[in-house]
């Protein structure tokens, strides 16, 4: 069997039995698994799923993540766990790295970070916790671009992810009957005044940003009942982690300034935050030079920037020093991420593997191969 072709079979084994955040069980397994037949040690994360597995000797150490969930959606009128957004690629392309890499004579460390949890938000904080990237200097990430940022046969040497938080809330008004209004305290009424807060929230606009109620339930169980309670979701973002803060900061004023406006218990609570990029140039450059040396110089596309987030960017976070990029592949992705009939060139996976083996081997510029 091929290189290529053992790429292609492990990614369609990952396809086919998609697990979501956290529950990653078997796929860990599957990992594993393969590790041993491969003969290369691994240390399992034990009390939550993932591992890491590292080869080459010496006291330098580089790394590269892939991600191994996948999302909860109804696919074909059946809800299921789905691999939309290419985690299923992603650990292909890694352990085809691995597999270029495992037999050279390497003369510093390379870590393969298998981490769970990428779609919740949290998975990085946790690997980080149990010393995912303990003596790395340099961290690599790849991910599958959608056709309409690079298409096949192009990659970027940096994705440039914004940052993201997500909020719930809860009103507790007072239900009133629908010819009565005055006697209540009308739970969409204080959502509409969230929606117009939202829509005068102004931060540079030189800085991509958004805020969005993106869920809203509010039923009085008639229609002649005016309701009192709503629950509420919102999700904000920006291109920069200090915009962000910036928009959470407009975005407390407002709501306690909405819960005093209408003497009503209004709650929120930010349930989730995802860091924006803090690209290295040195990573980049490390990346743009593989890229260029296993694919040419047409192949080589400009860093990427996107709305999208990617918990990735909290080992940067967590470790400032690390010296991280994010290696974007084209792949004729669509109709795009998350979509649940996404599909995509099943060649880009062979041609990433490449790359990252050219990126991981050349990521120490202490060391010389020739």
């Amino acid at each position: 069997m091929t290189i290529e072709q053992q790429i292609l079979e492990w990614f369609n084994h990952f396809h086919t039995h998609a697990e979501i955040s956290w529950k990653e069980v078997e796929t860990t397994k599957k990992l594993a698994s393969i590790l041993d037949d491969l003969g290369v040690e691994y240390r399992l994360f034990g009390d939550v799923t993932g591992l890491v597995a590292e080869i080459g000797e010496g006291e330098e150490c580089v790394a590269v993540r892939a991600d191994i969930d996948a999302l909860w959606q109804e696919v074909n009128g059946e809800w299921q766990a789905n691999h939309s957004c290419g985690h299923d690629a992603n650990m292909a392309m890694v352990l085809g790295a691995l597999l270029r890499l495992k037999d050279e004579p390497l003369q510093h460390r390379v870590r393969f970070i298998f981490q769970p949890a990428e779609e919740m938000g949290n998975g990085a904080v946790a690997a980080f916790e149990r010393g995912a990237v303990d003596g790395v200097s340099h961290l690599f990430g790849v991910h599958l671009r959608p056709i309409d940022e690079i298409p096949f046969g192009k990659v970027t040497p940096a994705m440039h992810h914004g940052a993201a938080y997500f909020l719930t809330g809860t009103i507790q008004g007072v239900d009133a009957h629908g010819a009565r209004p005055h006697q209540g305290k009308n739970a969409i009424d204080v959502i509409m005044a969230i929606q117009q807060m939202l829509q005068s929230l102004h931060v540079s606009p030189f800085t991509p940003h958004s805020a969005k109620l993106t869920k809203i339930v509010a039923d009085g169980g008639s229609v002649n009942i005016i309701p009192g309670a709503a629950s509420f979701s919102m999700d904000v973002r920006a291109q920069d982690n200090a915009t962000l803060d910036t928009m959470q900061q407009h975005i407390e004023r407002g709501l306690a300034a909405i819960r005093t406006q209408f003497d009503i218990d209004l709650q929120w609570d930010w349930v989730d935050y995802t860091p924006g990029a803090v690209v290295s140039d040195e990573a980049a450059d490390i990346a743009e030079k593989a890229i260029t040396a296993v694919c040419g110089i047409d192949a080589l596309a400009p860093h990427i920037f996107t709305p999208g987030s990617d918990d990735f960017h909290f080992y940067t976070v967590k470790k400032p020093e690390l010296k991280a990029t994010m290696i974007g592949i084209g792949s004729d992705l669509a109709p795009g991420l998350h979509h649940p009939y996404m599909t995509f060139n099943h060649n880009a996976l062979n041609l990433a593997s490449n790359v990252l083996a050219e990126t991981l081997k050349t990521a120490i510029p202490s060391k010389l191969y020739k």
